[in-house]
């Protein structure tokens, strides 16, 4: 298997887990403080792949300035997007209650997808440029990307099947945004092959923005909406978690 298509299907499995987060709350009624735990513990493993995959790879190989410079011009962006999204009906996208319904906002179902695939292109891109190295694919990452977006896929699919959304609609979302996950990572592998050090931290840091914001604006909120104190420490064991594997597997 060349390169470009072993990203793309390490980028494909981590989408995966949006298609088997959504087919559980599809078929099992799961109790939203399971839900809300799991999100919280998949905060705090991203946040840790953040902090020593992305962010310390992307200053050791580029410098400090351009990696400074990508991660806030990746948290702008991703605000902006998400703001404009947002006035559209995708404002509780990744939430077990009170997402709109088509009625309720003609323009939601369309927006609801585009924020999918806003929150999952910057976590794709990142896990396709860590084969750069030769090295394989970075399993911290790969973990983190996998176990966050299953109570992505479990959380957003309880609201849109509670919102009225069909079988065709919620699966097809989230199919979409696996194959969309793959194209990212075999992307991102591609056009940063033969990019210099500094424009790979700068990509790197954009992506690593982007997801911080995420989890600042949609991940966490929805965890602490019902795990309430318990919402650190589950992103805490997290974190740790990411950290071991992170430590072990160097």
């Amino acid at each position: 298997m060349s390169d470009v298509l072993q990203a793309g299907a390490w980028g494909g499995l981590g989408g995966a887990a949006l298609v088997l987060g959504a087919a559980i709350a599809w078929f099992v009624r799961v109790p939203s403080a399971i839900i809300a735990g799991v999100m919280a513990f998949g905060s705090g493993v991203l946040i840790s792949a953040l902090a020593f995959e992305l962010v310390q790879e992307a200053a050791d190989g580029g410098g400090v300035g351009p990696t400074v410079i990508g991660f806030l011009a990746g948290a702008v962006i991703y605000m902006l997007a998400n703001s404009l999204l947002a006035k559209h009906g995708a404002r509780d996208r990744k939430r077990s209650k009170n997402q709109l319904t088509s009625a309720e906002h003609g323009g939601s179902g369309t927006a609801i997808a585009l924020g999918a695939l806003l929150d999952g292109v910057p976590e794709s891109v990142v896990l396709g440029a860590s084969l750069l190295g030769g090295g394989g694919v970075s399993t911290a990452v790969l973990v983190a990307v996998f176990i966050s977006n299953l109570p992505e896929g479990l959380s957003s699919a309880v609201g849109m099947k509670e919102a009225g959304r069909s079988a065709r609609y919620v699966f097809g979302v989230w199919g979409g945004i696996a194959l969309a996950s793959a194209v990212a990572a075999a992307t991102g592998y591609l056009l940063l092959g033969s990019a210099s050090p500094e424009a790979v931290a700068v990509i790197t840091a954009i992506a690593a923005g982007a997801i911080l914001t995420m989890l600042a604006d949609t991940m966490i909120p929805e965890a602490f909406e019902r795990t309430r104190t318990l919402t650190g420490l589950i992103a805490a064991v997290g974190f740790v978690t990411a950290f071991t594997i992170s430590r072990v597997g160097s």
